[in-house]
């Protein structure tokens, strides 16, 4: 399967809208938008001028992680990309999901067009479908949705199997690999009251199998390991997949926001940070019911941007009172992100520090659709191993790593509204609408939570 356009703009040529409104902000700052001064790479001081070359090399470290990801990508059977510009997304080869009422006409349908059709196990409320022979499902649902061929009736409700990932990795563009980072403090212990008795759901890429006893301060005794939510983590030998350990850094953002919160890891991306919707419905399922948020830093495009029956119907099934906070993605976009762009999720862009204030971050999706806005740099629990990039020489973590996107702007967020919770007494809903009820910070990126 051929990679997205190399040809095509990458995020540093992109004039995007969310760089326009963000030029006003900057020039103000003195601060380029994307400069590598907005934040300081680890170990530097806050301030402190980079060294000659240290932006050049940031970017083409991120440029060798776009193509490591790329590669994972273009080797898994098992995805594919439609790759019109602006409307990229990536599905399921052969799968056609579809809902109930509709499955009977949308059988006959492309039968009639010389499909050779097969139901197989749904999930999530809806039918599944696969087609042979291979056919290019965007262009399927597009004749299947088009109105003109439903005269007197609704067209049906049929959809792609779309593919997520994590934030982190959208459509092979990363914002930038993990870096090797200091040991954190141990928790201020005047703040483990925060978070107390609150539980939040992390569905990514799992748990490492030794997160407990390799960080015991921060995350020891604060979820139940189980054999089903550990993370892979590893290509092969000890060389990490692209996003393996995701699900550990996030789990640290979310204590580090609210100390006392315990969590619930479940696994819905691999560790190259690929997963799809029945993944990303089954990690939601096995959930404890103990969990008050639910923290998603993952997500997808879909085809046309019509929100993903299945999530919707997964989310209309958590227990009422669940609070859901989902990242708006990395692709320096406006375009709507799922399942952060529903209604009932609180979709969570990036900022970047800038001395005293805060900027707009170039990678984080945009909108009024954007809730809420967090720091995305953030230093975290990590994972033991090494990452390769070409051309660079290789990264060797030992427990901790510094990362920045969406991922870990939503985990931040996750965290503070749990704090918020015990601070108020109010339940995960409520502390919701309090969190929302304040001034957005931008019309675009919605509160800002520090």
């Amino acid at each position: 399967m051929p990679p997205d356009d190399p040809a095509a703009p990458g995020p540093g040529s992109r004039m995007s809208r969310r760089r326009l409104i963000g030029l006003p902000v900057l020039a103000a700052a003195a601060v380029p938008l994307g400069s590598t001064a907005a934040t300081p790479a680890a170990g530097r001081p806050p301030g402190s001028a980079a060294p000659p070359g240290a932006g050049l090399a940031a970017d083409q470290a991120d440029q060798a992680y776009q193509e490591l990801f790329r590669s994972v990508v273009a080797a898994d059977p098992a995805v594919r990309l439609s790759t019109v510009p602006g409307r990229e997304f990536a599905y399921r080869p052969r799968q056609l999901l579809v809902a109930p009422a509709d499955k009977a006409r949308v059988v006959t349908r492309l039968r009639a067009y010389g499909h050779s059709v097969t139901e197989t196990a749904g999930f999530a409320g809806v039918a599944r479908l696969l087609i042979e022979p291979a056919a290019d499902i965007p262009s399927v649902v597009t004749k299947l949705r088009d109105q003109q061929q439903w005269p007197g009736q609704p067209a049906p409700r049929v959809q792609p199997h779309h593919v997520s990932v994590g934030f982190g990795n959208i459509m092979g563009n990363p914002g930038g690999p993990p870096r090797p980072a200091s040991a954190l403090s141990p928790p201020d212990p005047a703040r483990l009251g925060e978070g107390a008795g609150v539980t939040v759901g992390v569905c990514d890429t799992g748990i490492w199998q030794h997160a407990g006893g390799r960080h015991p301060q921060w995350l020891g005794g604060r979820y139940l390991p189980e054999i089903d939510d550990e993370d892979q983590l590893y290509s092969h030998l000890d060389v990490l997949a692209p996003q393996g350990g995701h699900g550990t850094f996030v789990a640290g953002v979310v204590r580090q926001a609210a100390p006392g919160v315990r969590f619930d890891p479940e696994a819905a991306l691999n560790a190259a940070g690929i997963g799809d919707e029945e993944m990303l419905v089954g990690a939601l399922g096995r959930l404890t019911p103990a969990t008050s948020i639910v923290n998603l830093s993952l997500g997808c495009f879909t085809q046309d941007d019509v929100p993903p029956l299945p999530l919707a119907n997964a989310l209309a099934a958590l227990p009422t009172g669940t609070a859901v906070v989902a990242a708006a993605g990395n692709a320096g976009t406006g375009r709507r992100s799922w399942p952060a762009a529903f209604d009932r999720v609180v979709a969570v862009g990036a900022v970047d520090a800038v001395g005293s204030g805060h900027v707009p971050a170039p990678y984080s999706g945009f909108g009024s659709w954007v809730d809420a806005c967090a720091v995305g740099e953030r230093t975290s629990t990590y994972v033991d191993g090494r990452l390769p990039l070409t051309g660079h020489p290789t990264r060797w973590f030992h427990g901790f790593a510094a990362w920045t996107g969406t991922s870990f702007a939503a985990a931040h967020v996750s965290g503070r509204l749990a704090a918020l919770m015990t601070g108020t007494g109010l339940g995960a809903d409520a502390a919701r609408a309090l969190l929302l009820s304040s001034p957005r910070w931008h019309p675009d990126y919605g509160v800002l939570v520090g």
